[in-house]
């Protein structure tokens, strides 16, 4: 499978007022972006540690109302906040308020903070990631037992770069893996990944999306080098409460210029 090339952005909703962030969505899609994303934290991640800060889900279902083209989605939500059934009728929820634009993004969490202000067992590493492999046959399993059925097989989004288990789930339930690293990582993980995928007996090369974070780079710096290692969705995080976009407009055009 050829993948697009596609170009995303994550709207960190930190320090932010709520009609900045929904200003914010709004000129995204104007500009033409594929996909917007937030993430799944419960206090900001930079800047004033206590600063303002929206939860994840309410606010795609807000998205999902707000926008009509991009799709949607968190990168990533916490297993450990959310049952996997409920999580995946949450899932189901907003793919039918968006008519069919949700990106089930998920991993394992790994912010403290959140889990002991929030009265979650934080647990290990290996816990997190025991808890996310025993949680993705419940996701789907809840999804297929939807009334009404989602509007599509809505795409799982697995992030991390964890060698031995999270490369292994993604293998065996994503459809899109968002990797952290540089090119060189992006490379010897991608072909880890595909190590897996054959020992699970899929085609995770043609099958699984390679996702990356382009927030610090201009596509004439590191453009062609993703692309020749295998990335297509491409990923600009923006900060509240300014939300600038200019690196990416400079990614959309890029895009646009492959056509």
């Amino acid at each position: 499978m050829s993948f697009p090339y596609r170009i995303a952005v994550q709207l960190q909703p930190q320090h932010a007022e709520y009609s900045q962030i929904r200003d914010a969505v709004l000129r995204a899609e104007e500009i033409g972006v594929d996909v917007i994303f937030n993430w799944d934290h419960f206090f900001p991640l930079s800047g004033d540690p206590d600063g303002k800060h929206f939860e994840c889900w309410t606010m795609l279902g807000a998205w999902a109302e707000q926008t009509s083209r991009v799709e949607i989605g968190a990168l990533v939500t916490c297993n450990s906040y959310r049952n996997p059934e409920l999580l995946a009728d949450m899932a189901r929820t907003v793919d039918h308020i968006s008519g069919g634009r949700l990106i089930l993004g998920i991993g394992a969490g790994w912010k403290e903070k959140d889990y002991d202000q929030f009265g979650y067992e934080f647990g290990t590493p290996g816990t997190r990631l025991a808890a996310l492999a025993e949680a993705m046959p419940r996701i789907t399993k809840r999804l297929a037992a939807g009334n009404p059925a989602p509007t599509r097989d809505i795409p799982i989004l697995v992030g991390g770069g964890g060698e031995k288990k999270t490369l292994r789930i993604v293998a065996e339930h994503a459809d899109i893996w968002h990797s952290f690293g540089d090119v060189e990582t992006l490379i010897r993980k991608s072909a880890i990944l595909d190590e897996h995928g054959a020992a699970v007996g899929r085609d995770t090369a043609n099958l699984v999306e390679r996702s990356v974070e382009v927030s610090r780079h201009t596509p004439a710096e590191v453009a062609d080098d993703l692309v020749a290692a295998g990335a297509t969705l491409f990923t600009v995080g923006v900060n509240g409460p300014d939300y600038d976009l200019t690196r990416a407009t400079e990614w959309v055009a890029w895009r646009d210029a492959q056509r």
